[in-house]
C-alpha cells in the first residue's frame, strides 16, 4: 500500500536532503539522508537488522522539523511476547510487586500445601528459575521490591514462603512494609524495568488476574519509574531477614 506521505521539512539550503517526511496514515516518520556505510560504524549500531539501513542526519534536522509530542496510546503485549524480555534484557531486571494477592499464585497446588502446613515444596528447577540462573551466570541482573501488608495476607506470607526458589537462582528480592510504601508515595501499580529503557506494567483485574503487559518507553515516563525503584529499594529488606523477623514478631 503506498504511503501518504507530507514533507516536514529540510535545513538544507537548496532543496536537497537530508529531509523528513510524515506517513499522514499511521504517524511514522520517514528520515531521508545519506547512508551509513562503514563496516566498523554499523557493526556497532545495536539492534541492526540485516534489512536496515542506517542514515545520517544533521541534530538540527530533528530539532527543528522532528514531532514535538504525540498522542499517548498504549502499546499492549501478549504473555508469549512479555516472556521474551526475560531472555533479551541486556543488563538489569527489576520488579515493583504491590498487589495483596495474585490469582496464578491461588491455582497454584503448592498454595494449598501452603495453606494446608504452613510450607510448600520447593521446586529450584522450574523454567522460571532456570532462566534466572542461565541470565545471572551471564552477568546481569535480576531484583525485585515486595510491599508487604501490615500484617501480611495469605498470598504475600505464601510469596515469602517460595522466594528461597527465587534468590537460590540468583534473584535479589527484597521486602518494604505497605506503610513506608505509602509514605514513599510508591503507588499501587505492579511493573517491571528492563535495562532502565522500557517499563512493563502488569494489568490485572478485580480479582488479581494477570491478562495482559503495557510496554512504556517514553524516557521521561521510563524515569518516573526508575525513581520509584529507587525510592523502594531504600531501607527494603531481604526477603529472608523480613520473614525472620515476622516470625520473631
Amino acid at each position: 500500500m503506498t504511503r501518504r506521505l507530507r514533507f516536514t521539512g529540510t535545513d538544507s539550503k537548496n532543496g536537497g536532503c537530508p529531509a523528513l517526511h510524515e506517513d499522514t496514515t499511521s504517524g511514522d516518520i520517514i528520515v531521508q539522508g545519506p547512508p551509513l556505510t562503514d563496516p566498523e560504524d554499523l557493526a556497532r549500531l545495536k539492534h541492526f537488522g540485516p534489512e536496515d539501513v542506517a542514515v545520517v542526519v544533521p541534530r538540527e534536522l530533528l530539532v527543528n522539523h522532528a514531532p514535538r509530542e504525540m498522542p499517548r496510546v498504549p502499546k499492549i503485549i501478549d504473555l508469549d511476547e512479555f516472556g521474551k524480555l526475560f531472555e533479551t534484557f541486556e543488563h538489569t531486571a527489576w520488579r515493583l510487586e504491590t498487589r495483596r494477592g495474585y490469582a496464578s499464585d491461588r491455582e497454584d497446588p503448592t498454595y494449598r500445601e501452603f495453606v494446608r502446613t504452613g510450607s510448600i515444596t520447593l521446586d529450584y528447577h522450574d523454567d522460571w528459575s532456570q532462566n534466572i540462573r542461565r541470565q545471572v551466570a551471564a552477568g546481569k541482573r535480576i531484583g525485585r521490591v515486595r510491599v508487604v501488608d501490615e500484617p501480611p495476607t495469605e498470598g504475600q506470607l505464601f510469596l515469602l514462603a517460595d522466594s528461597p526458589r527465587n534468590t537460590a537462582a540468583g534473584e535479589d528480592i527484597r521486602c518494604l512494609p505497605r506503610s513506608e510504601a505509602e509514605a514513599r508515595l510508591l503507588g499501587e501499580e505492579d511493573f517491571w524495568i528492563f535495562d532502565s529503557r522500557l517499563v512493563a506494567r502488569l494489568r490485572f483485574d478485580a480479582a488479581d488476574v494477570f491478562h495482559d503487559v503495557e510496554v512504556i518507553t517514553e524516557p521521561a515516563e521510563v524515569l518516573r519509574y526508575c525513581q520509584l525503584r529507587d525510592a523502594a529499594m531504600h531501607g527494603a529488606i531481604p526477603c529472608a531477614e523480613f520473614a525472620e523477623q515476622l516470625r520473631l514478631s
